[in-house]
């Protein structure tokens, strides 16, 4: 029995389709480098002790040790090949062998993984030798605050004019189009209820929203109104309608796919009237359509409702292009925040445009990701001494029970700051704003959680930029009192004061940076006005303290212009259209295309 789905009847896929793809990953090289320096017994290199030393005791303790382990090899050699003479002894090779390399290892090895184990801790040895590889950026301020004073209240101001006189073949919304061209005038019958649980924050929610949109659609299933799974790190218990319009969200999409806030009581019952009872498909990661059709589908049609728990990230990126459309409109124009979140998020953006009158009521948007649990999940080391990395084992232990612990795992601090997987500090933030150009004058909005140690950090950010404002400055506390404990809503704020900006600037990744480039591509004409600076060349720059303040500058506005042509980018078969909606949601001025979303020709 085949039941009718968005692609039709006439799908014939291969065998091998039916095994979804394996989940992408990434692949982080190992520094297989093994330093030299270390002092005899493990010692520390940070000194100059070591074999570089050239101390002529050094060197001829190295001559007698090299001895003797030479004689140590020849005598085990000599005890093997009589024990293999004397084939009556022959049971007692293995625990001579043993004994040997004991004494072996005893002269040399037991030493040098103690000594591989100090390099690769917290900030020793070569680990922290290489540029990049130290929190200096206090020092790298302190020499360069007098000439960024000098350039306060200046007569040019960045936001002016940054990426808005340049001509642009522009892009525009393309979706219904899209949809419309599959051919299908009004929403085939049923085959079944999809019922899906949404997890994580906000925009992994709102991930798992439109995808199970577009299942629904490719399966012709009647979408019940998604569950939000509390999560034990958001701790969040609201619920769909808390975050979304539920209402608008089924009406934009009524003539494209089914949807109910419930299960009808009769499809209810037969389940004894428990959702937990019906059928748990455990849909692997990044399933193709193909997968869908060909496993999920003849369940739903036996069953009549089936679930799918977790649901994050459950569909491939490369589907027909008809069901691309439906990602397209469920995120870009059905899935709007609630009604009580966009009343007070669109005061927010008033109040911003009002405090940026020097800049024409544009304002610069910050995502700063320098909470504690951020910091601490990076392994990263700043300025806080022993206090600083008691707190991140408190933290990484407290959110990830022994994770950070495991025997053998090696933590490279240094390396990881040389690698750009370092969160950037606000001070960090404040130098490279203000060498790219934006003068104290610009109104800053930062879009963030709790600040780690925020009056030491934030600090020197208000110094450079006096027009500061969170959501915290910009709303009494009887305007936010309906959103605290409710991260997921308090984040929405975030998003559309970030939506609204001239510039955003991301600092750290995550899905909050991901949608939210896409949907500024998607309202700005395909280009994402978006600061994504190069992490690895500012952890060069922050590391040079004798650096002068002219090429600081010329190199950060090189980063600049980089993020400028990075702006319009089209989307990769392996990238998600949330993040780059061209050409799947968007088409160019002048161009139309056709069923399979290729450009046939200009209108």
């Amino acid at each position: 029995m085949h039941g009718l789905s968005r692609l039709g009847n006439g799908v014939s896929p291969t065998p091998s389709s039916l095994s979804p793809p394996s989940s992408p990953r990434y692949r982080h090289n190992r520094n297989k480098d093994t330093a030299r320096g270390d002092v005899e017994g493990g010692g520390d290199v940070e000194g100059g002790g070591g074999v570089g030393s050239s101390k002529g005791g050094n060197f001829l303790r190295g001559r007698s040790e090299l001895k003797l382990q030479n004689v140590v090899e020849r005598l085990g050699f000599a005890v093997i090949s009589t024990v293999y003479r004397r084939r009556g002894v022959l049971l007692l090779a293995p625990l001579l062998y043993i004994s040997a390399m004991f004494l072996y290892m005893g002269t040399s090895g037991f030493d040098s993984v103690v000594s591989i184990s100090n390099r690769h801790g917290f900030g020793n040895g070569d680990d922290i030798r290489r540029p990049g590889s130290v929190y200096r950026s206090p020092q790298v301020f302190e020499k360069l605050w007098p000439f960024m004073e000098a350039e306060n209240n200046g007569s040019s101001n960045l936001l002016l004019n940054v990426w808005t006189s340049k001509s642009r073949q522009s892009w525009k919304p393309y979706v219904h189009q899209t949809i419309s061209q599959a051919g299908l005038a009004e929403v085939p019958k049923s085959n079944g209820f999809l019922i899906i649980e949404a997890n994580g924050g906000l925009n992994q929610q709102r991930l798992s929203i439109c995808d199970a949109v577009a299942v629904a659609g490719l399966l012709n299933a009647t979408l019940v109104i998604p569950m939000f799974h509390l999560n034990s790190v958001w701790r969040d218990s609201s619920k769909f309608g808390d975050i979304f319009d539920e209402e608008f969200f089924m009406y934009a999409l009524k003539h494209h796919v089914n949807i109910v806030r419930e299960l009808p009581e009769d499809v209810l019952e037969r389940f004894d009237n428990n959702i937990s009872t019906i059928v748990n498909l455990r849909v692997k990661a990044w399933s193709s359509a193909t997968y869908y059709l060909q496993k999920v589908l003849p369940k739903l049609l036996e069953l009549g409702a089936v679930r799918i728990a977790p649901f994050s990230n459950r569909l491939a990126h490369a589907v027909p292009a008809s069901i691309q459309g439906l990602r397209c409109l469920s995120n870009f124009e059905a899935l709007r925040f609630s009604e009580s979140i966009r009343m007070l998020a669109a005061k927010l953006v008033d109040r911003m445009v009002k405090n940026s009158l020097k800049s024409g009521g544009k304002y610069v948007s910050v995502h700063l990701r320098f909470e504690e649990d951020m910091v601490a999940f990076s392994c990263c080391i700043y300025d806080g001494g022993e206090e600083e990395q008691h707190e991140m084992d408190i933290a990484r232990e407290r959110s990830w029970r022994g994770k950070f612990r495991k025997r053998g795992r090696v933590i490279r601090p240094g390396a990881n700051r040389r690698d750009g997987k370092c969160p950037l500090t606000p001070l960090e933030v404040g130098m490279m704003l203000r060498g790219m150009g934006f003068d104290n004058n610009t109104c800053i909005y930062v879009a963030a959680g709790k600040i780690y140690k925020a009056e030491k950090y934030m600090a020197p950010l208000k110094q450079m930029f006096p027009h500061l404002h969170t959501k915290d400055t910009l709303a009494s506390p009887e305007e936010l009192a309906p959103f605290m404990g409710h991260s997921s809503r308090l984040a929405a704020l975030d998003y559309t004061v970030c939506l609204h900006s001239e510039v955003f600037v991301t600092t750290q990744g995550g899905n909050f940076p991901h949608f939210l480039v896409g949907h500024r591509r998607y309202l700005y004409e395909g280009h994402a006005r978006t600061i994504k600076p190069d992490k690895r060349k500012l952890a060069l720059l922050f590391d040079s303290p004798k650096i002068r303040y002219e090429s600081f500058k010329r190199q950060l506005q090189d980063m600049l212009r980089h993020s400028d042509l990075k702006g319009i980018e089209i989307r990769k078969p392996s990238s998600s259209l949330y993040t780059y909606p061209m050409p799947d949601c968007m088409c160019k001025q002048g161009e139309i295309r056709n069923e399979n979303g290729n450009t046939t020709g200009l209108r």
